[in-house]
């Protein structure tokens, strides 16, 4: 049994919930531990109605000054004027320090992994602690202060899965630098845009990576987004690279676990053998601009490792997070300090019953919120020790993330549901090579996961021993919202279960009516928690417009949801315009844009169709200009167009050609048709509106082959 202990409320996590009266105890529409109805009760009043359940979880923090005035103030009405949330206001802080400087200096950790990283190549390891991360921290936050980064400042950040991510982020948060962090995956003209809209003063990348077998040639990718910043009147002035892939010979650095060379020297080819034989891969050449780049290694060689942290106000911008948005145009979703801190940190140890002898893994990437929340601060804070992993699951082989927590001992586990339907299409095999004995709770995150694949988790992967924790959240959230704990609350396969401590939910029809019971309609939040966003950047009434105003008074997560006669919450899916594409939200605008960009595209449409191992799948209907003709090598140019603007994650799966769309007499595409003839569904529904109905026997005759 776990005891967590906050002021005067006591939580308790069991091993074994078969002890207690009826195998769970009371359930009730909450995060509740079914120990006994009085603890419930106080737990719920506690957590409702009293800001100081948060108020205790503070003490466990560092604060320069403490806050005044209510912990927690808000309004989600916009009928009532601006929306605003503040946590805390008043206190002043720093997130670096409470996550490194007082793991090593007050709760003498220095010498505890703060990470394991297991390289793409198996075999190309290292680890390094926490005393360790603090030393470079501090060494790269002067990097950044000598380049004339100072509070405020947004700094990109453009790189694969090591250890110098974190150390970025954490070196940036240490000044008050705000970090903006994009995937690796996306394209040049993503980075530029997100570069545009949060005014980077400073880009840090590195020269490339392999994700497998295939080389990213990730310098190629970032000069080409900086020469697009050039063309838009946006020169960014410095660059930092990482020779990650190649360094050349260097004094030893300061820290002894420094990464080593991944690879060779630049001009030379990379020799790597396998299976006796000698494979040779080729290393990017690197661009070099001496007027704006400048190398990680070389900079931080001579820098300090002693760096006192910015204090920061409770509501100071900590990062910005671009998500896709309905509109096409990506939003740059705001966290602040303190609140952000508490809540990733809160819902870290009690989500995954985190032990001081656990190994974690998340296999989430740093470009995502996931990983920021759940690989970088949520982790940190409590002192953890995780692995971090630049590989993919099938590579060298379809056991690597097995042999991987063989490997590390690791006891916690959360990946994403298109990772466990991938590894599925495998079989047990793979999977029982390794005993995975050190397994203690698996977790979901990403997406709604099929049941099928719950129990193939459950039961090949944790052999029906480790409770699936599966955590329904988003990049708005900040944290988990809907989530069991491990242990304690009774699993329904599919299932988010109830929602977190403090977090109030709701469901409203398309009227705004709150339904009760058994119901299915829009997923809504009453009331804020402290790891919520702040705010769209640079464009405030965007945020209001997105999240409040369909249902003035209520946060809209932008999800549908039903909710069953046991009180337990399950996510149906997006209810606007949006895709979950392997656990990624993309949005149709924003691809149909990329492909209305081609010359050959009068117009295009986008839907989703349901995938075996992606969840969902772009299917495209393309109408082309006159005298245009589809055919194999224009379906290409379209893929190509899409996967340079957005990225791979993007590149559709079908494009239709499409001679007319359905339409409303007022010139409306109705997408709900278009989902119904990608998915082959017969049955459309009330077509009283469409105004030409001739156009859909053309689309059905034309649906693309593999499409079934």
């Amino acid at each position: 049994m776990s005891v967590y202990t906050f002021g005067n409320v006591t939580i308790m996590h069991l091993s074994d919930i078969s002890v207690l009266p009826g195998g769970g105890g009371c359930r009730w529409p909450c995060m509740v531990v079914p120990f006994n109805h009085q603890l419930v009760v106080i737990i719920i009043a506690h957590c409702f109605l009293i800001p100081e359940f948060w108020g205790d979880i503070a003490k466990d923090f560092y604060w320069k000054s403490k806050h005044t005035g209510q912990f927690l103030d808000y309004n989600f009405d916009v009928k009532k004027g601006e929306i605003y949330i503040k946590c805390m206001e008043g206190a002043t802080t720093n997130i670096c320090y409470n996550v490194l400087d007082r793991n090593v200096h007050e709760r003498k950790l220095g010498d505890k992994v703060a990470f394991y990283w297991e390289g793409n190549e198996p075999g190309d390891v290292m680890k390094v602690t926490y005393r360790e991360l603090l030393q470079q921290v501090c060494q790269f936050a002067n990097v950044l202060k000598s380049q004339g980064v100072k509070k405020g400042d947004r700094v990109s950040i453009y790189m694969p899965m090591v250890v110098e991510l974190v150390v970025a982020m954490l070196a940036c948060v240490r000044i008050g630098a705000v970090h903006s962090i994009v995937f690796a995956g996306f394209s040049a003209e993503s980075l530029c845009d997100r570069i545009l809209n949060s005014q980077c003063s400073l880009l840090i990348t590195a020269d490339g990576f392999y994700r497998g077998d295939k080389l990213i040639n990730l310098k190629v990718i970032a000069d080409d987004a900086l020469q697009k910043c050039r063309d838009r009147s946006f020169p960014v002035q410095r660059c930092i690279m990482l020779k990650h892939l190649s360094k050349e010979v260097e004094a030893a650095p300061l820290v002894s676990q420094s990464p080593p060379a991944k690879r060779t020297c630049p001009d030379l080819q990379q020799e790597k053998q396998k299976d006796g034989v000698k494979k040779i891969r080729p290393v990017p050449q690197v661009p070099w601009n001496p007027e704006v780049d400048q190398c990680w290694r070389s900079l931080l060689s001579g820098a300090s490792d002693e760096c006192e942290p910015e204090w920061c106000d409770s509501e100071d911008p900590l990062f910005i997070l671009y998500t896709s948005g309905s509109t096409g145009k990506p939003k740059g979703v705001l966290h602040t300090v303190s609140g952000y801190m508490l809540y990733v940190a809160t819902t870290f140890k009690l989500v995954f019953d985190y032990q001081p002898d656990d190994v974690y893994w998340c296999t989430a990437d740093i470009g995502w919120i996931t990983g920021h929340s759940y690989i970088t601060y949520g982790p940190l804070a409590n002192g953890a020790t995780s692995v971090l992993f630049e590989g993919l699951p099938t590579y060298p082989d379809v056991s690597r993330m097995w042999e991987i927590v063989d490997k590390y001992q690791v006891t916690k586990f959360y990946t994403a549901p298109t990772a466990i339907r991938l590894l599925m299409k495998y079989g047990s095999e793979p999977v029982q090579k390794y005993n995975r004995e050190s397994l203690k709770v698996l977790g979901t995150v990403g997406e709604p996961i099929n049941p099928e694949a719950w129990q193939w988790y459950y039961s090949v992967v944790g052999e029906k021993r480790c409770p699936v924790v599966d955590t329904f959240w988003q990049t708005e959230t900040g944290g988990h919202v809907l989530t069991p704990l491990p242990a304690a609350t009774p699993m329904k396969p599919g299932s988010a279960t109830f929602p977190f401590f403090g977090v109030v939910p709701a469901i409203l029809n398309e009227s705004g009516e709150e339904l009760e019971g058994p119901c299915e309609g829009y997923l809504v939040f009453k009331q804020p928690w402290p790891g919520v966003m702040r705010t769209v950047y640079g464009n405030h009434q965007r945020f209001e417009t997105t999240y409040f105003k369909k249902f003035p008074g209520y946060y809209v997560s932008g999800d549908g949801c039903r909710r069953d006669k046991d009180g337990y919450y399950w996510i149906t899916g997006r209810m606007d315009d949006m895709l979950n594409v392997s656990g990624h939200l993309l949005s149709t605008a924003e691809v149909e844009s990329a492909l209305g960009e081609h010359a050959a595209v009068a117009e295009a449409a986008v839907v989703s169709r349901l995938h075996p191992v992606k969840g969902e799948s772009l299917y495209c209907f393309v109408t082309l200009t006159d005298g245009v003709g589809f055919n194999r090598t224009l379906e290409a140019e379209l893929k190509k167009q899409v996967r340079e603007k957005i990225g791979a994650i993007a590149t559709p799966d079908f494009i239709q050609n499409a001679p007319s769309l359905p339409k409303t007499r007022s010139g409306k595409i109705m997408r709900r048709v278009l989902r119904k003839i990608a998915r082959n569904e017969q049955d459309l529904g009330d077509l009283s509106t469409l105004a030409d109905s001739s156009v859909i026997e053309q689309l059905f005759l034309n649906r693309c082959c593999g499409a079934v």
